[in-house]
C-alpha cells in the first residue's frame, strides 16, 4: 500500500508560508531535523550541491508527475534520471512532469523548492532506491533557498513512502 504525506493546514501558495509549512511538519513529526536556510539559491541539483558542499547525488531531488489520471511525488538522487520504461511500469501507465503551475497548487511549494513534507495536498510519495547509495540525502525544504539533512530511510519513513526502483543509473 502507497503511503501519502501527512498534510499541513492552511498552507498558502507563497514561498515563504512553503517554509512554514514545512518547519510546522517537522516540528510536529521530527523536531530533532533542522532546516537549512541559505542566502544563496539552491532551487537545481547543481546549485544545491555546491552550496551545501555534497555530490550532486547526495541532493534529493522530488519530481511532481502525473501517472495515468493522479499525480505523485517521487524522490529520488539528483543525479538520476528517470527510467521512463521501470516508471511506466511501476505507475501502471505513461508518467510526466507536472507543468510548474501545477506543481505550486498541488504541492504548496514553488518549483525548486518542492519536498515531500508539509504538502498543501495529500499525495503518493515515492522514494527511489538511488537514494540508499548515501547515508544523507539533502531535499528541499519548501523554499529556493532551503533544505535538510535527513537519511534516506528516514525520510521515507516519514512522508509515509513507498521504495521504487524508476531511475536510471547514474552517470
Amino acid at each position: 500500500m502507497v503511503g501519502y504525506s501527512r498534510c499541513s493546514s492552511g498552507n498558502k501558495h507563497r514561498p515563504r508560508m512553503s517554509l512554514e509549512s514545512v518547519r510546522h511538519f517537522l516540528a510536529a513529526h521530527a523536531p530533532d531535523i533542522a532546516i537549512i536556510e541559505l542566502e544563496h539559491s539552491t532551487a537545481t541539483v547543481e546549485l544545491a550541491a555546491q552550496h551545501h558542499g555534497v555530490a550532486p547525488g547526495q541532493i534529493a531531488k522530488t519530481l511532481s508527475l502525473r501517472a495515468g489520471d493522479r499525480e505523485v511525488l517521487l524522490v529520488t538522487r539528483g543525479d538520476a534520471r528517470l527510467d521512463n520504461k521501470k516508471a511506466k511500469a511501476v505507475f501502471g501507465g505513461r508518467v510526466k512532469m507536472l507543468p510548474a503551475d501545477e506543481v505550486a497548487a498541488v504541492t504548496g511549494h514553488p518549483v525548486g523548492g518542492v519536498c515531500p513534507f508539509g504538502l498543501a495536498t495529500p499525495l503518493p510519495v515515492y522514494c527511489d532506491v538511488s537514494l540508499r547509495a548515501y547515508d544523507e540525502v539533502l531535499p528541499a525544504a519548501g523554499s529556493t533557498h532551503s533544505a535538510v539533512r535527513i537519511a534516506p530511510l528516514r525520510l521515507a519513513e516519514l512522508v509515509g513512502a513507498q521504495w521504487v526502483d524508476v531511475s536510471q543509473e547514474a552517470a
